[in-house]
């Protein structure tokens, strides 16, 4: 028997095809509805078993296309969204950055300012630390060459004080501390300069004495004592000393007589000869002869004198005439220290000549005066002072070596 196909039942479900049982698709797509209307009432009133599947899957075709379509269209719109928000974003991302890069770039700045002073900051510790180390280097230097330059500025000036001033002790000192400081090091490299040194001290030490500070102090005393000299022009010239008296000694007793009457006789007779009154007598008539005799003299005074112009001195020439013996005295103090044989000798004997011509010589400070003087000019300064070039050369060499 053929089975021939039967109109399906509308109201068994069963009987529906997989089409026909879900109407909300059908609604779905109004333009899938309109296209596919025609096939369908076509399918359907045709009847026909090949339609119902060409229908179905067109009708598939059609939700398929209008899901995709739904879905782009979703997709699209949340891709626009997405780009909006990342938009948005980046918007906001490239205002931070710019914020952040003008933030960067004032802290560069500031690093810069930073940077130069620590540069002139460290070129100032650069600076110092060359001066430190300068400083060390001079500071750390051989206390042997230290202890050299030293003694070499104290023999130079003991050299120039030995030549221009003659001050041998001063130099024997600065030779005898120079020794005693090569000495402490106590190094043998040290021993030709000891040996040079030991060599002038003994040249000094030979030397002839000159007590030159002794010799000023007296013409120092000489020319406080100008003022006080009596001159031949003052009115009251000083009278020559008065003749010392003579003590008389006391009488002896007379000696007791023994061993015979002759030794007592013997003794009775210087007794007799020197009686206190006749001593005290004798005194009476010395002290009145002299004072009678002192005051003839004072009547009558010859006095005999070589230079007559010393005595037309006015009181203004004789005060010159001090004033230029003491700038005289002054003048051989100053060669003597300077060691000027030559003046010191015209100088001295300058004064000598002044006071002869123009002072009372008979007078006791005048005297007294020339004795000084004398005594001045018997030194002998004409001494050839030695110099301390073999020490200074030694010490010199010794700091040449490399």
């Amino acid at each position: 028997m053929n089975d021939l196909p039967t109109k399906p039942d509308p109201a068994d479900p069963a009987a529906q095809p997989d089409g026909a049982d879900k109407p909300a698709l059908l609604t779905a797509s109004p333009a899938a509805g309109s296209a596919a209307g025609p096939a369908f009432s076509a399918a359907a009133g045709a009847g026909t078993p090949l339609q119902r599947p060409l229908t179905i899957a067109v009708i598939v075709l059609g939700i398929l296309l209008a899901a995709q379509t739904w879905s782009s269209h979703n997709q699209m719109r949340n891709l626009r969204e997405e780009m909006a928000r990342r938009l948005q974003k980046g918007d906001t991302v490239n205002t931070e950055t710019g914020a952040l890069a003008r933030s960067v770039q004032e802290t560069a700045k500031e690093l810069q300012i930073k940077v130069g002073l620590l540069e002139s900051r460290q070129t100032e510790a650069q600076s110092q630390q060359l001066a430190l180390e300068q400083l060390y280097q001079d500071l750390s230097k051989n206390r042997d060459e230290w202890a050299l330059a030293e003694i070499e500025q104290v023999l130079s000036t003991a050299s120039q004080q030995l030549q221009l001033a003659g001050n041998v002790p001063g130099a024997l000192i600065a030779l005898q501390n120079a020794d005693r400081s090569l000495s402490r090091s106590d190094k043998p490299q040290f021993i030709t300069i000891r040996r040079a040194i030991a060599k002038d001290t003994e040249k000094l030490k030979a030397l002839p004495s000159v007590d030159s500070v002794g010799l000023a102090l007296r013409l120092d005393n000489v020319m406080a004592q100008v003022d006080t000299l009596p001159m031949l022009a003052d009115e009251k010239p000083t009278l020559p000393a008065a003749p010392e008296r003579k003590v008389r000694a006391p009488a002896a007793k007379p000696a007791v007589a023994a061993k015979g009457g002759k030794a007592a006789r013997d003794a009775s007779v210087p007794a007799e000869e020197g009686s206190p009154w006749l001593h005290q007598a004798q005194d009476v008539w010395n002290s009145w002869s002299s004072e009678m005799w002192t005051d003839v003299r004072q009547l009558i005074r010859v006095r005999t004198v070589d230079t007559p112009d010393a005595l037309m001195l006015s009181p203004s020439q004789a005060y010159f005439l001090r004033e230029n013996l003491k700038l005289r005295l002054l003048n051989a103090r100053m060669a003597l220290l300077s060691r000027n044989e030559t003046a010191f000798r015209s100088d001295l004997i300058a004064a000598q000549e002044a006071l002869n011509k123009y002072f009372d010589t008979r007078a006791k400070t005048t005297q007294t005066v020339q004795a000084l003087l004398r005594q001045v000019q018997g030194s002998n300064l004409a001494i050839e002072m030695p110099t301390l070039a073999d020490s200074l050369n030694a010490v010199r060499n010794y700091k040449a070596k490399p």
